[in-house]
């Protein structure tokens, strides 16, 4: 009974904040120093509500990041009940990320629970409060006369990710961040010229037992499920995410504001 009273009531609400550094051969030098907060997997509902994401929204600005990149999961599939009641949860869950304070603002995927319940609806939620979304798509950041490219897909799980549509046109000797709900595409990533990919889902297991793997991974973030990894030349950072699925517990393993900030190699 401790132990659930822990995992249920006191874990979920200690947010572990990260301080990551990555490194860059081709970083260019207007953006040294650049730094992106990352939030994942808030899961508005049933579990995960405004004062949870509330206090991760508050942590995140006072990082003071460049930019907010937001990876996915806004909402949860219900194990019962109808999925387009539950989508509606984006828009409370939108009107909070609107308190977000970032130079640039915040930049947004879609995860396998939206694509569930209801993109449409979750995608217009997250547009009407200044979230820039991201399908299969990729936008140009500017500063001091330097440029980087922020590239975001679909859903790898439920929606039509495709990360070859997302780089078109990009020059291939110019910096690349992805946003990319599932980490596990990581392998294509790294094929693609790809340096940083920033990812969530996995919720990092959520529930952890001392000295043991994950008791149990989502499809597509069971290779790459918490923290640093490389692979070739890809850089990716898998964050933990915020709220819960299936039980609204988290033992071991908090929930996660990461700030990464880009360094020139």
């Amino acid at each position: 009974m401790g132990l659930a009273g822990y995992s249920s009531f006191i874990e979920p609400n200690e947010i572990d904040l990260r301080h990551v550094e990555i490194k860059i051969e081709r970083l260019p030098p207007a953006f040294e120093g650049f730094k992106i907060a990352i939030l994942s997997d808030l899961h508005f509902g049933p579990y995960t509500g405004e004062r949870e994401i509330g206090a991760a929204i508050e942590a995140t600005n006072q990082l003071r990041p460049d930019m907010v990149a937001l990876l996915g999961d806004f909402v949860s599939e219900p194990l019962v009940g109808d999925k387009k009641t539950a989508a509606r949860k984006a828009e409370p869950c939108a009107q909070l990320l609107a308190r977000l304070r970032s130079r640039l603002g915040s930049f947004a995927v879609l995860g396998n629970h939206d694509v569930f319940t209801d993109p449409d609806f979750v995608s217009g939620a997250l547009k009407a409060h200044g979230v820039s979304l991201l399908q299969n798509s990729h936008q140009a950041i500017e500063q001091g006369g330097d440029r980087l490219w922020l590239l975001g897909t679909n859903d790898a799980l439920l929606s039509n990710c495709d990360l070859d549509a997302a780089a078109a046109g990009i020059p291939s000797q110019e910096t690349k961040i992805l946003l990319a709900h599932e980490p596990d595409i990581a392998d294509h990533s790294a094929k693609l010229g790809i340096d940083v990919q920033l990812s969530g889902h996995s919720h990092g297991g959520q529930v952890r037992a001392p000295g043991l793997p994950p008791l149990y991974l989502p499809p597509l973030g069971s290779r790459y499920y918490e923290g640093y990894y490389r692979i070739g030349g890809l850089q990716l950072y898998t964050n933990r995410g915020i709220g819960t699925v299936g039980l609204p517990f988290r033992f071991l393993c908090p929930p996660e504001v990461t700030l990464v900030t880009l360094r020139a190699a």
